[in-house]
C-alpha cells in the first residue's frame, strides 16, 4: 500500500485516508436523512472492502458488498427530499436482537476456520452493521443506537489491530451516531 503520511510512527496509506474521508462525509450526511448519503456510502464502502482485504479482515471486507448493495437500494427508496424516519415495534427489536444473537453465535466459529483475523469482534461487526443498514434503508432511527454499539466495538478492535486511524474515525462515528439518533428521534417525535 502506497503510505501517503507517517503519523507519531503510523503509516497511513493513501487508501485508508480515502476510504476514511469519504466515509465521514457519507456518515455526515446519513446523520442529516439527505439521500445524498448513499452514493459516498458507494465510494467509501469499496475503498474498505480493499483495505479490510488486504489486511484479513474478511467480514468486514464481505460487509462492504453489501454496504454497496444497501446504498443501492436506500437512494432508490429514499425520496429524494431524504428519510423520514419511523420507529420499530417492540416485537420487531427482540426479533432482531435474538437473530444478531444467533447468527454471531455461528459465524464467529466459520470465520475462524477460514483464517480470518479478529473473529468475534469481526463478525459482530459484520452482522450488526448489517442491521444497522438495513434500518437505515427503511428509515427506521433505532439504527443509530445499533450503530453506536457496532462503532464502539469497531474502534476497539481496530485500534487492538494497530488501525489507528480507522479507529479515530470510529470514535467519531460512536459520537455521530448519538448525533443521528438525537436528530432522528426528534423527526419521528414530530411526525
Amino acid at each position: 500500500m502506497f503510505t501517503l503520511a507517517t503519523i507519531w510512527g503510523y503509516q497511513l496509506s493513501f487508501l485508508e485516508f480515502c476510504a476514511a474521508l469519504t466515509s465521514f462525509i457519507g456518515v455526515g450526511y446519513g446523520i442529516t436523512a439527505k439521500r445524498i448519503t448513499w452514493p459516498w456510502w458507494i465510494i467509501s464502502s469499496a475503498l474498505y472492502g480493499i483495505f479490510f482485504y488486504q489486511v484479513d479482515l474478511i467480514a468486514s471486507a464481505a460487509l462492504q458488498l453489501i454496504f454497496i448493495a444497501a446504498a443501492v437500494w436506500g437512494w432508490f427508496g429514499w425520496a429524494p427530499t431524504g428519510a423520514i424516519p419511523g420507529k420499530l415495534s417492540r416485537r420487531a427489536i427482540a426479533y432482531s436482537t435474538v437473530a444478531l444473537l444467533i447468527s454471531w453465535i455461528l459465524l464467529a466459529p466459520a470465520l475462524h476456520k477460514i483464517g480470518a483475523t479478529a473473529t468475534w469482534s469481526d463478525s459482530f461487526i459484520f452482522l450488526g452493521s448489517f442491521l444497522a443498514q438495513i434500518l437505515m434503508v427503511y428509515e427506521k432511527y433505532e439504527n443509530w443506537p445499533m450503530w453506536f454499539v457496532v462503532d464502539a466495538v469497531a474502534t476497539i478492535e481496530y485500534f487492538y489491530l494497530g488501525y489507528w486511524f480507522t479507529g479515530a474515525l470510529y470514535i467519531a462515528f460512536t459520537l455521530m451516531a448519538i448525533i443521528g439518533w438525537r436528530r432522528w428521534l426528534m423527526k419521528v417525535s414530530r411526525a
